[in-house]
């Protein structure tokens, strides 16, 4: 219980601090429940994580936000999260709004941009700050264990098209250091053995394990005494805090005239879970209790390896009648004597989980197709996404009941949860568990089919619930079995991204995570409208495939002004230079058509190569046109041609978008050019332009046509 806890690999470092400095600052201005965090509390130990900084973006999609992935240690009691901020100290370095998103076992699932989800997406408000100032900090008292995520990002990027290298530009530097306290005297609270305590001016930390298949948790307070005098002014704060919400129960005792307990249902299974005490009394009063917890076991029948069958479906379907367990109260064949006498609680499908590709994964029951479902107990299926990369994808669940088998007085109730499943069908449909909401769906005669999809799912077991529910007349559903279909998938993106979005594969040192870039996004191309959202299906900003059509015309058309400047140099047998144009005008073509949004697309080669081949023909047919203007000798115009072109295909290379990838070689070229002319017109005498200088103005200009350098390409 004293082992230090271990960071994020790579990046993440941990630091045993045992000076005083760490101490006062996680104790200063704590949160209300960590106001003893002191000095002189010896049973916390402190400690420090860190990550690499990151530069942030302004905001155009998911892979503009830049997430930091950090582990909590066990036992932590508080923890503060210190944010800074560095900046440039050029002119357009000014205070720009940062924001700063938080969630505990899965990346934060944000919407700056205000768009739209896909259909039956269930998304909770992200936890967020917004930062004004360089420094700032967040405190949380009694953390959740495990993965936690930090995600920052600018504001908004603007629509305007900006020349690379023209246009000032500032680095704002972002990093988060994670300070814990962590507790290294815990006390251990067994099932149905009290605990005595006694608390004076500091809490008393504790924690019980729940095993698997646990019904219910009671924790009660016996004995309470203040001083010897009877009261009871103690409160105690079951669970741990998560983000973006936090389901912990505080119990508060003030008077022992009636019993002091918290019932939790479904508690989550197979881990600790932590339980402060902490007096109401003065600074110097001493409170006696006595602390019990019960736990309330659940019975499953659980269909192992002898139940499976090799036949069909049809087969396995008919069969699954014989395996449904007995009556309340009775005993299942072949069942040991230790799940005890008590009535069976839940029907569990054995999973096989099938893992695809990364963040990819199938979820199907081990035997067969559907589910029997019934209102005795509920049915269910447990997820295992607790590998610690499953969180970067969306979680889709897909069940179908039977068109005959659901009739209008019978419901088929679903919820699915994590950490434990949910098993009060009879007495609520929330779908809530002690600490967790669920996420509930319905299947009825008028509506058979049921759809959810949950992105960045968190890094738990998730299990799937359903019972038969009759609301009307529950003993028509005593007789009454559905068999519903289920389709359970982990995917990196949903429908990846469809037609107007490409999924890409994020990296966080080793952590992997998915997003969609919406092709036509407004604010990630120089349309000014365009799908977005998170899977690419906010339309709200879409053009029309008749808008679309016409704008690729008129773009990719315009590049027939090339023909001009062709022309007049065949015509004067410059074939370099005409090839150079057509070779121009020609991916100029296609590189604006493939680089379309929505429907209106025709690529030929990779969108890659076309972008290349367009921005080397816009610089060599710049390059070319004014050595023509220069009037150089036969010889020496081709080399420079040749030289040029080389230089062009390098600087393209090392950064496509620079500025001055194309304008240095074309200002070398303009010097050139007015050198030839001032030693003509010295060679000439003072009789104005040169006469050789003016013959190759003339026959320059209608190659200055190709002027036509579509902007997109800068």
């Amino acid at each position: 219980m004293g082992r230090a806890g271990t960071g994020t690999r790579g990046a993440a470092v941990a630091v045993a601090v045992a000076g005083p400095l760490l101490l006062l600052l996680l104790a200063g201005a704590p949160p209300a429940a960590a106001g003893d965090a002191k000095k002189s509390d010896v049973r916390l130990v402190s400690e420090q994580f860190s990550q690499s900084p990151q530069k942030l973006s302004f905001y155009s999609w998911y892979g503009s936000a830049r997430l930091f992935h950090f582990r909590v240690p066990p036992d932590t009691v508080l923890l503060r999260w210190l944010l800074q901020v560095s900046r440039g100290g050029g002119p357009a370095c000014t205070d720009v709004e940062i924001t700063v998103y938080f969630r505990y076992g899965a990346p934060p699932v944000i919407n700056p941009l205000d768009t739209s989800f896909p259909a039956n997406t269930s998304v909770q408000p992200s936890f967020l700050i917004k930062m004004l100032q360089s420094n700032a900090s967040v405190n949380i008292s009694h953390p959740a264990p495990g993965d936690w995520f930090v995600a920052a990002h600018l504001p908004p990027s603007s629509q305007k098209i900006e020349v690379k290298g023209f246009v000032p530009t500032c680095a704002y530097i972002f990093q988060p250091d994670m300070l814990v306290l962590r507790a290294v005297e815990v006390f251990i609270l067994e099932p149905d053995v009290p605990l005595p305590q006694t608390l004076l001016s500091h809490p008393s930390y504790l924690k019980i394990f729940i095993p698997e298949n646990t019904r219910e948790l009671r924790l009660e307070l016996q004995g309470c005494a203040t001083n010897g005098s009877l009261g009871c002014p103690v409160r105690l704060t079951v669970g741990s805090a998560t983000l973006p919400r936090n389901f912990q129960k505080v119990l508060t005792c003030v008077s022992p005239s009636w019993a002091c307990h918290l019932l939790l249902p479904s508690p989550p299974w197979d881990r600790w879970l932590q339980v402060t005490a902490r007096s109401l009394a003065g600074p110097h009063v001493s409170v006696a209790f006595r602390a019990v917890a019960a736990l309330t076991a659940c019975r499953p029948w659980t269909l192992n390896s002898q139940h499976l069958l090799p036949s069909g479906t049809n087969q396995s379907c008919n069969a699954s009648a014989g395996l449904l367990p007995p009556s309340p109260g009775s005993r299942g064949p072949g069942r040991s004597s230790r799940l005890g006498s008590g009535p069976f609680c839940l029907m569990s499908y054995p999973v096989l989980r099938e893992d695809m590709d990364v963040v990819s994964v199938r979820f199907r029951p081990v035997d067969r197709v559907s589910m029997l479902v019934r209102s005795a107990v509920p049915s269910v299926l447990r997820l295992h996404l607790n590998t610690g990369m499953d969180s970067g994808g969306s979680l889709t669940v897909s069940l179908q009941a039977n068109q005959t088998a659901v009739t209008n007085n019978t419901l088929v109730v679903v919820c699915v949860n994590a950490a434990s499943p949910f098993l009060s069908f009879n007495t609520s449909l929330n779908c809530t568990t002690a600490f967790f909401q669920g996420y509930p769906l319905s299947l009825s005669a008028s509506s058979r089919q049921a759809d959810l999809v949950i992105p960045y799912p968190e890094t738990d077991n998730w299990y799937l619930s359903l019972q038969l529910v009759c609301p009307e007349s529950p003993e028509e559903c005593e007789q009454t079995s559905v068999l519903v279909e289920t389709t359970l998938y982990l995917v990196p993106c949903l429908n990846d991204c469809g037609p107007y979005g490409q999924c890409l594969l994020l990296r966080r040192h080793s952590y992997l995570y998915a997003g969609c870039s919406c092709k036509a996004a407004p604010l990630a191309s120089h349309w000014p409208t365009g799908w977005r959202g998170w899977s690419c299906t906010d339309n709200s900003t879409a053009q029309t495939v008749a808008q679309q059509r016409v704008a690729t015309l008129l773009l990719t058309l315009s590049n027939l002004m090339f023909l001009a400047p062709i022309a007049i140099s065949v015509h004067r047998l410059l074939l370099v230079e005409a090839s150079v144009y057509a070779y121009t005008m020609f991916f100029s073509t296609f590189y604006h058509a493939c680089d379309q949004p929505g429907e209106a697309v025709l690529c030929i080669l990779s969108y890659d190569t076309l972008q290349y081949c367009d921005f080397l023909g816009s610089g060599v047919s710049i390059w070319v046109t004014i050595l023509c203007m220069a009037r150089l000798k036969a010889a020496l115009k081709h080399v420079l041609f040749l030289l040029g072109t080389l230089v062009f295909a390098m600087s393209l290379q090392l950064d496509r978008r620079g500025a001055w990838n194309m304008m240095g070689p074309c200002l070398f070229a303009f010097v050139v050019m007015v050198t030839m002319w001032h030693l003509a017109h010295a060679a000439g005498g003072k009789c104005g332009l040169p006469a050789a200088a003016a013959r190759g103005a003339h026959q320059a200009l209608g190659l200055l046509a190709e002027a036509h350098v579509p902007l997109s390409d800068l």
